[in-house]
């Protein structure tokens, strides 16, 4: 089958620091690199580093054109990510000595992919296939509406996280990701716990604690533990375990297995700097030693 990934595109710029910096305060950084990111790309790199067909619905601006030919050596199907007018994505990461990160992002062209460009896309989708997309591109609803019509298992990861969202295209989900804080305030703003949103498979994120699988219609419960690593860098490490977990359903394994599997995944990736470039591939996840 294939995984459809309406996602977003970056230009990620890390910067490390002695700590995360205060509000009015100047900090000098102690090391500087640039890489390929967005939550969405990360997604479609970390997918097809298992294996699995990655079609990326995305879009970058005039200085982009880098970013849609790195995710093609990645082995992204990028035949559906236009170029056009408005400045590629970016975000500025600042990383602390322990791994911590804080974030700005400036969305650019994710926010102006068309719609035509998303149905001409995934008209050659097949039921059955994967759609995900997460809160930092445009089209969201009417790309889920769109996927639960053409028979796709549509999934969504509630990041960066904004209530209304989430709640917009709840309706048309198949699987949800969260984390664990994103679960609570979404708990808050609709009143229901993960097994009472309407959607089959709930995944809430747990950073070392491991993540849970709830199941919607039945309510059951499941925890993957996470693997015992020393972070040095926590950014894309969801975007992995998501990444991961679709692919591993791709590839037709059952829940728990694709979220163990995803947590090595996450787990490995943690103690590397950097975002799409350092995603591991999947001989290396199944090597890793914990």
């Amino acid at each position: 089958m294939a995984i459809w990934n309406l996602g977003s595109i970056n230009a990620d710029m890390v910067y490390t620091l002695p700590h995360l910096p205060q509000a009015g305060e100047t900090l000098a950084a102690t090391d500087f690199a640039q890489f390929l990111g967005g939550k969405g790309a990360n997604m479609s790199v970390a997918a097809a580093r298992v294996g699995s067909h990655v079609c990326h619905i995305g879009a970058v601006g005039p200085e982009g054109i880098w970013a849609r030919d790195r995710l093609m050596e990645y082995g992204v199907d990028t035949r559906h990510i236009a170029q056009i007018d408005t400045p590629t994505g970016h975000a500025i990461v600042a990383v602390d000595q322990a791994g911590e990160n804080q974030i700005i992002l400036f969305p650019g062209a994710n926010r102006a992919i068309h719609s035509d460009q998303l149905g001409q896309a995934l008209s050659s989708a097949s039921a059955g296939d994967i759609l995900v997309m997460q809160n930092e591109t445009n089209l969201q609803v009417e790309a889920a509406k769109m996927g639960r019509d053409l028979g796709l298992r549509v999934a969504y990861a509630a990041a960066p996280f904004e209530a209304d969202a989430v709640q917009a295209v709840l309706p048309h989900l198949d699987i949800l990701f969260m984390n664990e804080v994103e679960a609570r305030q979404l708990q808050e703003a609709t009143g229901l716990a993960p097994e009472a949103l309407g959607v089959s498979d709930v995944i809430v994120t747990l950073g070392a604690k491991g993540a849970r699988h709830v199941h919607g219609p039945s309510g059951t419960t499941q925890d993957i533990p996470a693997l015992p690593v020393t972070p040095v860098d926590t950014t894309g490490a969801g975007d992995t375990f998501t990444g991961y977990v679709l692919a591993g359903l791709d590839r037709g394994m059952p829940m728990a297995q694709a979220m163990a599997q995803a947590a090595r995944a996450a787990a490995l990736m943690v103690t590397r700097h950097g975002t799409a470039d350092v995603i591991p591939d999947l001989k290396e996840v199944q090597d890793a030693r914990f």
